[in-house]
């Protein structure tokens, strides 16, 4: 069974859909949830990831990392980085050049990169969807922020293959979202008709994003997407924590800020308040022994709130303004806002949008599982094991990109770089590029406007050689032509070198067409039986590869294998763990139930003395359990559960027997209940077929008497 599966790894919460049955579903986590929070935790004895993170987050906060997809493709010195410290307890630190973090795990200090962070993610992610769908999973399909830089976009590719899944595409979550929302659309204008415009505002748990798309039969083209960073639910908490631990350090004498955990606590109550407050005009919060065996209490109501994030609402439309002004359109240009993101619940956030537009707001699609909804499409368009509706999508280039190289001694006036992919064109997209050489020689790629880049991130993109350049017997240069893509994922690769020659060529003159103007001089000639006219040309013909090598932000093939060996090694120690825990629970269970059963199911099987003797194991077993077998090892659980097995065997199996033997009595009497009655139904049956025999050997007699007789009788 082929399953195709996609992916909205979110900054808080993961939500992971499937395309099956003639749609897409979404499939819920080991606790039946649909959305499993994008967290990992590490522990003395394993890794938690996901809900079991969740779980421990507030008892292990400095060994739990979480927002893995904000830490990807950065580096510490990053200014982005010392705003997410904000909002990760546990320590970021440098590894190589790459941001990751330092955790205590199996008792030791161990760092790791936000790229294996994120690769243990997917490992869960594969696991989860696979229990589900009872199949293994390889292919899948990932939703990333549009803002996302190559290195970014390297970083999340890396992590899947270090997880062990085939990522068939990285789509922008506004595209994922618009994907969806248009393949099942019926009534979209056809080709040549005027495109419907939508605009998708997508603001989550710490981005805002803002696309216009439009969407015609079987095709969806992104105009223009405009970002902030910065905007989504986690700020509006933060605006919450800063305020109650000013009224609580002047009300209750505590500052929550100098406790992680208390100030952990008071942002889950403000989260919880905030989504209150979006449904009701006020609420109230109540934390119980917040620190220093400290009762808080307070209450807020909408205005204030509204007051507290003031900031924010006044930066609700830039986005969109932005993604307008790139499309070159207005708001009486748009057909539909489509709102999703789990921030759009906020009413003074939708009056602000809404007042932008001056129309209603949509909502047709699910806040929470569009773009993990548009993700399965995307594969299942991807995927040659399902047939999809045609349906192609053309997103855009976020950041301009350039080539740059060396100038060459032989050309002295050549420019030394070129933009080659512009802010807004279609991607994915493919450029040849064409240089005179007589010498190998190299090339850079990078962002063409740093500024426009996440928080300075470094503009880098890659370094790409090119070797096997010659000149020719005549001391002339070699055409070489690069062949440059920016491919499905918004990743940028020189995917091939080839040189060519200019060769002399004869090829036929067109005939002119009959209606052509002739000239009023020419003089007529007999053409008949002469050859067609030739005329020689120049053309570039193909005449070789040239090798290239690259240099660029994804992981060298050396440390990926290192990180999907350890990846396994420490996916394999966290189900032994799970399995030795598995065990004792049963041991424990099993302990509380046979001791339950001999006074209960075994009564009546079981001598005192057998009794005695399996109460005194079952007690030996339980105090060796909650004392040296606290931290003992799988074999020893499972021997222990059969040592128990041995000493109540007996008894277990003359209750089986005796539950045989009632089992084989209740089917004999079946069986013979069933006999009688189909004795009864043959002698019933008999009886009738006599009875019908005798009545129609009764009319042939009428039939063959005499009439006189028949007037006597």
């Amino acid at each position: 069974m082929t399953t195709v599966v996609g992916c909205d790894f979110g900054s808080l919460n993961t939500v992971i859909a499937v395309a099956r049955n003639r749609g897409v579903d979404v499939i819920t986590n080991e606790v039946s949830n649909r959305a499993t929070p994008s967290l990992v935790g590490f522990g003395p004895k394993r890794r938690y990831i996901g809900e079991a993170a969740k779980t421990q987050e507030i008892s292990n906060l400095k060994n739990t990392v979480g927002f893995l997809t904000r830490l990807a493709g950065r580096s510490i010195k990053d200014p982005d980085i010392a705003i997410e410290q904000d909002f990760i307890a546990a320590p970021l630190i440098d590894i190589n050049g790459q941001v990751g973090v330092e955790v205590s795990y199996l008792g030791k200090k161990e760092q790791f990169t936000a790229v294996q962070l994120m690769a243990m993610y997917f490992t869960r992610i594969k696991d989860t969807a696979a229990a589900e769908l009872r199949a293994p999973v390889s292919d899948i399909v990932v939703s990333v922020p549009a803002w996302y830089t190559d290195a970014q976009r390297r970083g999340m590719l890396d992590a899947a293959e270090i997880a062990g899944l085939k990522l068939l595409r990285l789509i922008n979550d506004t595209t994922a979202v618009a994907l969806g929302y248009g393949i099942t659309k019926t009534e979209l204008p056809g080709p040549e008709e005027k495109p419907r415009r939508v605009v998708f505002v997508d603001i989550g748990h710490s981005n805002y994003t803002c696309t216009v798309v439009e969407l015609r039969k079987g095709e969806l083209t992104v105009k223009a997407t405009a970002c902030d960073r910065h905007f989504g639910g986690r700020n509006f908490d933060k605006a919450l924590v800063d305020h109650f631990a000013r009224e609580f350090k002047e009300k209750y004498k505590i500052d929550i800020n100098e406790n992680p955990k208390a100030r952990f606590r008071v942002l889950a109550a403000c989260e919880k308040l905030k989504k209150v407050l979006s449904a009701n005009a006020s609420a109230p919060l109540n934390i119980e022994s917040l620190m220093n065996d400290v009762d808080v209490r307070s209450f807020l109501k909408r205005e204030e709130l509204e007051e507290l994030v003031r900031p924010l609402l006044d930066r609700a439309t830039v986005p969109i303004e932005q993604a307008l002004a790139e499309a070159k359109l207005t708001p009486a240009d748009i057909d539909a806002v489509e709102m999703v993101g789990g921030s759009t619940r906020v009413p003074s956030l939708k009056s602000a949008i809404q007042e932008f537009f001056g129309k209603t707001l949509s909502f047709t699609c699910n806040q929470d599982e569009a773009a993990a909804r548009g993700c399965a499409f995307s594969c299942a368009i991807l995927s040659p094991a399902f047939r999809v509706r045609d349906f192609s999508v053309h997103d855009v280039v976020s950041y301009p990109i350039e080539f740059t190289w060396e100038k060459s001694p032989d050309i002295p006036d050549e420019d030394t770089s070129l933009t080659v992919f512009n802010k807004g064109n279609v991607m994915p997209s493919t450029k040849i590029l064409t240089f005179y050489r007589k010498q190998p020689f190299d090339l850079e790629a990078k962002y063409a406007k740093p500024e426009l880049l996440p928080s300075k991130m470094n503009p880098w993109i890659g370094r790409f050689s090119v070797k096997g350049v010659k000149a020719d017997s005549k001391d002339d240069f070699m055409i070489c032509k690069l062949k440059a893509r920016l491919n499905l994922h918004g990743v940028l690769n020189v995917e091939q070198g080839y040189y060519v020659e200019e060769q002399e060529i004869e090829e036929p003159i067109p005939e002119a067409k009959e209606g052509d103007k002739k000239d009023p001089d020419a003089m007529d000639t007999d053409t008949n039986g002469d050859k067609p006219k030739t005329r020689k040309v120049k053309k570039q013909v193909r005449k070789g590869d040239l090798p290239l090598s690259a240099g660029t932000a994804s992981m060298d093939q050396e440390a990926k294998l290192a990180s999907i060996e350890k990846e396994q090694s420490m996916f394999m120690e966290d189900k032994l763990v799970a399995d030795t825990e598995d065990k004792k629970n049963e041991l424990e269970s099993y302990i509380y139930e046979l001791r339950d059963k001999l006074e209960d199911r075994y009564a009546e099987f079981v001598s005192d003395e057998e009794k005695a003797k399996i109460r005194e194991k079952l007690e030996t077993t339980e105090d060796w359990l909650y004392e040296d077998g606290e931290d003992a090892l799988k074999a020893v659980y499972i021997s222990k559960i059969e040592e128990i097995r041995v000493v109540a065997g007996p008894v277990v199996q003359r209750y089986f027997e005796k539950q045989e033997e009632e089992r084989q009595e209740r089917q004999r009497k079946i069986d013979e209940e069933a006999a009688r009655k189909k004795a009864a139904e043959d002698a019933k049956k008999a009886a009738e077929e006599e009875a019908k025999k005798a009545a129609e050997s009764k009319d042939e007699e009428m039939k063959d008497a005499p009439a006189g007789d028949a007037d006597k009788a």
